[in-house]
């Protein structure tokens, strides 16, 4: 199916492209499609690649297949940025966003101001709608998380959740796409009555949001209780949108003859790598694909008026794809096997389990070695004839420690799934040295599951927060090649600002 459109598609961008580079002249693009992949760098991408060629080949065959590439990776302009904050090496998404949205630097955890948090910085999505354009802003995390908020919202701290949500309702933008408000927002005088007051129509169902009609200022939410995010695409019910529909009904609301601008933001990449859940990060980094695939279809309808950006805010959990115990081996297809996500775990199978086995085992009994074969495909206890899911005993004493401590840790009842919360380690920093490196903030049994499934498919973490490597940066558009080589993450502001004949103030 992807094949011949696959074809259609890329010939055009390719030719595209290359009249681009001939010094073809253009006028700047009606249509900008602005993708953020929150913990999104190369390593993210392409364990999603080589997952995704993993479940049609081996890769051991010669000459076989060994990553199938994205669409994202198919785009002509291939650059790469780096991320650092104005006050720390390692950045957060309130400094990075605010330089992809504003090109400029600013303090960890400053929503698109200066880094003293006294003088507000112009957003790109600010500058679009200057300009005439229809804005849309999307996530997969809650709306009022910090890479959206740093496109239409002005605030010292990524933690004014209240403060945020009311200059989204006060704002004059076109459509806000994915999670709902952190906080309750739906009181007197909140953030969704002074939207409604502003003129803004709710959809709350796929069926509500197709319904709308183009033009319409919209707030569509549709989400899990769960940080008032999206599910994890691992996860996701068949009546809840997915990240792509979220781009796809924007496209359709917000397309007018003076063109729109619209930040999509995969937000879950980044909370499954905090937690180093592999499988979860690469079905949300391929959620994000499909998103990116929307706009390229746009794309082929408009090749002369829409640019498509692509990049990441920052790296998270250090992914690596090898790992000390497999060296050069790899069986990426055995993190198939992982049939929810780390939180799915935790709050249904996991809680259930704790709930009904009180006193706690000493050991993993045989009810819990059978949930971890059923969701993560690992053997314990010869449960199957087949000796290539067995543990080795060095996998079964950890599974075993992360066991003890999951049912006797005081603080197992802590439920918050955001990473970014403020509140989210309460409680886990009182753990020893070993068992914060171990465990960080997330349950002991479940984060130590991920962790052997991932090396066993030789995928391995450094940290259960951001690093600061490089991010890519991919393009398709106009001068195609403003966009290639090395800059860092300002710049991707100001490019985007100078194809579109924007100024940012000084």
């Amino acid at each position: 199916m992807r094949s011949l459109k696959g074809l259609v598609v890329f010939t055009a961008l390719f030719l595209f492209a290359a009249t681009a580079m001939a010094g073809t002249s253009f006028n700047p693009p009606k249509y900008v499609f602005y993708f953020i992949g929150d913990g999104m760098a190369s390593v993210q991408i392409h364990a999603a690649e080589a997952y995704l060629a993993s479940l049609q080949e081996d890769d051991t065959v010669p000459g076989g297949l060994k990553a199938k590439n994205l669409w994202l990776s198919r785009l002509p302009a291939q650059g790469m940025a780096s991320t650092y904050a104005w006050n720390r090496l390692i950045t957060g998404s309130a400094a990075a966003g605010t330089a992809l949205s504003c090109g400029k630097k600013t303090n960890i955890g400053v929503i698109a101001m200066d880094p003293d948090a006294t003088m507000p910085y112009m957003t790109l999505a600010e500058l679009a709608k200057a300009e005439g354009k229809k804005v849309g802003i999307v996530s997969s995390v809650n709306i009022d998380h910090a890479t959206p908020a740093v496109f239409y919202a002005h605030q010292p701290s990524r933690n004014n959740y209240h403060e945020i949500a009311m200059e989204l309702a006060n704002s004059d933008f076109d459509y806000f796409g994915g999670g709902g408000f952190r906080n309750d927002e739906y009181v007197p005088g909140g953030a969704v009555e002074t939207a409604m007051n502003n003129g803004f129509t709710f959809a709350y169902t796929r069926e509500e949001l197709q319904a709308i009609s183009p033009g319409t200022r919209t707030v569509a939410i549709n989400h899990t209780l769960a940080g008032a995010a999206l599910y994890y695409e691992l996860d996701r019910p068949e009546d809840h949108l997915s990240l792509a529909e979220f781009t796809r009904q924007g496209i359709r609301l917000l397309n007018n003859p003076d063109g729109f601008f619209m930040m999509v933001e995969g937000g879950k990449i980044d909370w499954a790598c905090h937690a180093n859940d592999a499988m979860a990060s690469i079905m949300d980094t391929i959620a994000f694909d499909d998103a990116i695939k929307e706009a390229i279809n746009f794309y082929r309808y408009h090749p002369y008026d829409t640019m498509i950006i692509i990049t990441g805010d920052h790296e998270c959990g250090g992914m690596t794809m090898g790992f000390a115990g497999t060296s050069y081996d790899t069986a990426f297809e055995v993190i198939g096997n992982q049939t929810c996500s780390y939180e799915m775990f935790d709050e249904n199978i996991l809680a259930d389990y704790i709930a009904s086995h009180d006193p706690a085992p000493a050991d993993i009994d045989a009810d819990m070695w059978q949930i971890i074969l059923d969701n993560f495909g690992l053997d314990g206890m010869g449960l199957t004839g087949d000796t290539g899911d067995d543990l080795s005993d060095f996998q079964k004493e950890r599974l075993e420690a992360g066991f003890d401590q999951t049912m006797n840790n005081p603080v197992r009842g802590l439920r918050i799934t955001d990473p970014h919360d403020p509140l989210f380690d309460t409680g886990t920093r009182t753990r020893s040295e070993e068992d914060w490196l171990l465990y960080g903030y997330y349950e002991p049994l479940t984060v130590t599951l991920t962790h052997v499934l991932n090396q066993r498919a030789g995928i391995a973490w450094t940290s259960y927060s951001h690093t600061g490597v490089p991010v890519p940066v991919l393009y398709v558009g106009p001068n195609r090649n403003h966009f290639d080589g090395f800059y860092d993450n300002t710049d991707v502001a100001t490019k985007i600002a100078d194809v579109m004949g924007w100024s940012f103030p000084e």
